[in-house]
């Protein structure tokens, strides 16, 4: 089915798996054409021949690591040097870590921020300017439904998503005006390799949904102008039913979830 970004060009963050990959693909599907990012150039160059093929899109890869200050300039730059205006920017590319704040790795932190927020505001800052001057663009931020609360011992990772959630939210006012939408999508627990690289334990983990249904959700999302959109009726009952308690209440119960077992 033909989407309303055939035969534009899309721009997706941390394609190579997961709710990226799942993007990706539903977007190669409809017709549109794919800059595909992330650190691992084999997938990526895969996913390009694969969509290549199946759906006669073209597709340019650019392995790049959002852990480096550097890599959003050159994402940037790669898209002036080939001449192709990005019309959808899709932040995607995240990481989480599990464990007791003190017990992990300071710098395993640090990166978290650099490509949870520092790369996302980057991406977004370099790519808006055109899409104002062109009156067309949209952007998808990639948040959480940890962006509702605060989780105990997964504690900078939530804190990274409300960043892109209020960051997603404001930008969807402020863009308005120029013709471009912005959303934060919110997916909860996900089947994608997230989890593992995050190091959460079997007993922290819940069903999640299916990486190509979150997709589906924030496009559709995206499409009809939302500023935000929390995938499964399960995750929006409970990331809005936590208003209804004290909010130490809602973090005392996360922490009883996620506390690493002995």
């Amino acid at each position: 089915m033909k989407s309303e970004w055939e035969g534009k060009w899309a721009l997706v963050t941390g394609a190579s798996a997961g709710i990226g990959k799942a993007l990706a693909a539903e977007l190669a599907a409809g017709g549109t054409n794919l800059i595909l990012t992330a650190r691992r150039r084999d997938r990526l160059t895969q996913l390009a021949k694969q969509f290549h093929t199946k759906y006669k899109i073209d597709a340019e890869i650019f392995e790049a690591d959002l852990a480096h200050p550097s890599a959003p300039r050159e994402i940037f730059q790669i898209t002036k040097e080939k001449g192709i205006a990005v019309d959808l920017l899709i932040n995607n590319a995240g990481f989480g870590q599990y464990g007791e704040f003190a017990s992990v790795e300071p710098q395993r932190l640090l990166d978290m921020v650099q490509v949870n927020c520092t790369a996302v505001l980057h991406l977004t800052c370099l790519f808006l300017p055109d899409m104002i001057a062109r009156r067309r663009g949209d952007v998808l931020i990639v948040a959480s439904t940890a962006a509702f609360q605060a989780v105990p011992y997964i504690s900078t990772y939530a804190a990274t998503k409300v960043f892109d959630l209020f960051l997603a939210e404001g930008l969807a006012e402020e863009m308005k005006p120029h013709g471009i939408r912005v959303c934060a999508l919110c997916p909860g627990t996900t089947e994608s390799e997230f989890h593992d690289v995050a190091g959460h334990p079997a007993h922290a983990r819940r069903r999640g949904e299916t990486a190509e249904k979150v997709a589906k959700t924030g496009l559709r999302a995206l499409a009809a102008g939302r500023s935000y959109v929390i995938s499964g009726l399960g995750n929006y009952l409970g990331a809005h039913g936590e208003r209804l308690v004290p909010r130490r209440f809602v973090t005392r119960i996360a922490a009883k979830m996620f506390r690493p077992q002995q």
